[in-house]
């Protein structure tokens, strides 16, 4: 089993002899060259119970549903007030456009958020930034259940919105600390479809709860209520499973057994300033991001694709509550074609593409996979999201049936998933592969730059469907993914020399001697 990386994020590595306690004692490993200045690095022993990766199955399955839920927990909130605007707009007298912000400003706040509670992740641990961003993410959500003012509703999504970000890069993050590159596939399925799902089902929720002639104030109590819930998940069953954290503990546990005070975690013998910290913390995730030419790739595509996601809420209204004079809770189900589709990727990747990850395992071990393997979805996913542009634009027309436009939300729902996976299943993967050592830091700056444009998009989507028609609106964006289609392609062809110039892809390492802890 291979070393978790110490969050120094260093890629040397060397052979560890292994020492085991007596009388029931822990066991740990030592190395001769691993005592320097009095001091003893303590590391995983083979089959360590305190080892992420080494936990029960079963037991790894379960934190994988937990992390996709408190994923769910924050996408859905980012769009369930979309269809109880109106109400809002009666109540407070504000603009259109000013309530849209209580969309924009919500993931707005996703990019703030993940600049920090990636990188701390990996400073003190997953756990501790659940705990603290839950507890805050809630009080936020109490806050706008019981504004009185258009001020105060804004304010209250921004913050909420920053707090609930944690889990877009920390959720991944405990993905990576719990399965390896065998697992972490399957895994995937389940986590990826949760991010999806949210934007999707929060406007059907949102809807009827509109329809039902009830107070918008609502669908905040349901959100507040849901992260609660979240937060006791997190407290009673979440552990800590960021490698390097718990060898902190370790450490001190045979400190304190042994009185022996040369025992030292790799986190331990860190010596960082304030300036350090803060260059780790928050600098780290753009140094990476604007030296990698694969992810500053990866998020022009993701950022893009985030966009026209929440760019639909301002255009589904248009086409299905303006043009086919559905309630606001019918025109909440047209979302639902999106998820439906998202479903039908994981079924397809399950069935097909999953086991041709496996048998690809067989032929390249004991070498790891290529990390452009993983893009064969996103490949499938590319064209398919164009053409649904074309096929949801130019069938938007009052006089055509509304199944028409409703299913090709279905394909575009196939599409963004085996793209937008291109984050949580192909490229989330292939990010994880590549950058594996600081895995939450090049999360940051996908999860970043994607909220920018979902933030921004939905500010101008109403005057764009309306001014240019939803036909030739529909035409502009179809456009531009057939523009952004052929970047798989490239991956595929040319990762590997791409791969070679990085300094923080793990692959460099591969030629030395793999540590056994």
């Amino acid at each position: 089993m291979t070393l978790a990386e110490p969050p120094s994020h260093t890629t040397t590595m060397t052979e560890q002899s292994m020492v085991n306690g007596d009388k029931g004692k822990e066991a740990f490993a030592v190395a001769e060259d691993q005592v320097q200045d009095d001091m003893i690095i303590v590391e995983f022993s083979p089959d360590d119970p305190l080892n992420p990766k080494s936990w029960p199955n079963m037991y790894r399955w379960y934190l994988t549903l937990i992390s996709g839920i408190l994923v769910l927990n924050a996408t859905f909130a980012s769009s369930a007030p979309s269809n109880l605007l109106p109400q809002m707009v009666k109540q407070f007298g504000m603009e259109t456009e000013v309530a849209t912000l209580t969309i924009s400003l919500f993931t707005a706040g996703y990019c703030v958020g993940p600049i920090l509670w990636g990188p701390l992740s990996e400073q003190v641990g997953r756990r501790p930034i659940f705990l603290v961003t839950f507890v805050v993410y809630t009080g936020f959500q109490v806050g706008c259940a019981l504004s009185e003012n258009t001020a105060s509703i804004l304010v209250f999504r921004f913050f909420g919105g920053a707090f609930a970000a944690a889990p877009l890069t920390n959720s991944g993050a405990v993905l990576g600390d719990i399965w390896d590159a065998k697992s972490r596939g399957k895994a995937m399925v389940i986590f990826a479809v949760t991010p999806f799902a949210g934007p999707a089902l929060g406007p059907i929720v949102g809807g009827w709860i509109a329809t039902a002639g009830v107070s918008w104030r609502w669908i905040f109590w349901v959100l507040t209520i849901f992260s609660g819930l979240c937060f006791f998940m997190i407290l009673l069953q979440l552990p800590e499973t960021y490698a390097p954290k718990i060898l902190v503990s370790k450490a001190r546990k045979l400190r304190k057994d042994t009185g022996d005070d040369r025992y030292r975690a790799p986190m331990e013998i860190q010596d960082l300033n304030l300036a350090q910290l803060a260059e780790r913390v928050v600098a780290k995730p753009f140094q990476i991001l604007f030296s990698e030419p694969i992810l500053i790739a990866v998020n022009l595509y993701m950022s893009f694709l985030s966009g026209c996601l929440y760019l639909l809420f301002e255009a589904y209204p248009i086409v299905f509550t303006q043009g086919h004079h559905f309630s606001a809770g019918v025109s909440g189900l047209m979302f639902l074609p999106i998820f439906v589709g998202g479903v039908l990727g994981v079924i397809t990747y399950l069935i097909f593409f999953e086991p041709r990850y496996e048998r690809l395992m067989v032929r390249h071990a004991p070498e790891p996979v290529p990390a452009e393997s993983r893009l064969e979805m996103t490949m499938l996913g590319a064209p398919l999201f164009a053409i649904s542009f074309f096929w949801f634009g130019w069938t938007s027309y009052p006089s055509i049936s509304f199944w028409s436009p409703m299913l090709a939300g279905g394909m575009m729902g196939l599409g963004i998933f085996c793209i937008f996976r291109f984050a949580q299943l192909s490229l989330f993967n292939y990010v994880v592969d590549m950058y594996l050592f600081v895995a939450a830091s090049a999360l940051v700056s996908l999860t970043v730059c994607r909220s920018i444009f979902s933030a921004v998009f939905p500010l101008f989507a109403r005057q764009m469907f309306i001014t240019l028609n939803p036909r030739f609106a529909s035409t502009l964006l179809g456009c531009i993914a057939i523009l952004l289609m052929p970047m798989p392609f490239v991956f595929q062809r040319y990762g590997p020399y791409l791969r070679s110039k990085s300094k923080y892809v793990p692959v460099k390492v591969a030629v030395t001697t793999v540590v056994q802890v």
